[in-house]
């Protein structure tokens, strides 16, 4: 499986970066179980936040969706990190949490979480088809304009 998945990150052009290192007092993911939980990421690229700014104001829904990508992108880096470089040993993915900074009217931010669901989807399979929220928030951290976070089912 794991070279099943790395085959479909190969073919839709995406390279895992070094998994984040947090930036406070917590760990970028727990292992309990066979559960693996991934605190929440946000849309780095190139050692820095890519899209900053309120949806709705600064950001639009594209340039949204591709942050929730990044964030995806990175969950799958910390995932690699927290199973010694396996993916393979992802059974499922159980839940993500998206947020969204956005200013009070916006209310798609279900569509900005599309980016994320749909990476996964397309990367894990049916594995990769999951529970979720979907979030609007006043801000976040670094002024990113979108997190997530994840709770996983692994072997």
């Amino acid at each position: 499986m794991s070279a099943e998945i790395e085959a479909r990150l190969n073919e839709l052009g995406i390279v895992l970066p070094q998994a984040v290192a947090p930036v406070a007092n917590y760990v970028p993911y727990l292992v309990t179980g066979s559960t693996l939980y991934i605190s929440g990421q946000l849309p780095m690229e190139a050692g820095k936040v890519a899209v900053t700014g309120h949806v709705g104001k600064d950001v639009d829904v594209a340039a949204a969706q591709r942050a929730a990508e990044l964030c995806a992108i990175n969950i799958l880096a910390q995932a690699k990190a927290a199973l010694g470089g396996d993916l393979g040993r992802i059974r499922r993915l159980v839940k993500i949490n998206g947020f969204v900074a956005s200013t009070p009217e916006f209310t798609e931010q279900h569509l900005v979480i599309n980016g994320a669901s749909n990476l996964f989807a397309n990367v894990l399979g049916e594995a990769g088809k999951h529970a979720r929220a979907a979030v609007g928030m006043a801000s976040l951290p670094f002024n990113a304009a979108v997190e997530i976070d994840a709770v996983v089912e692994i072997a």
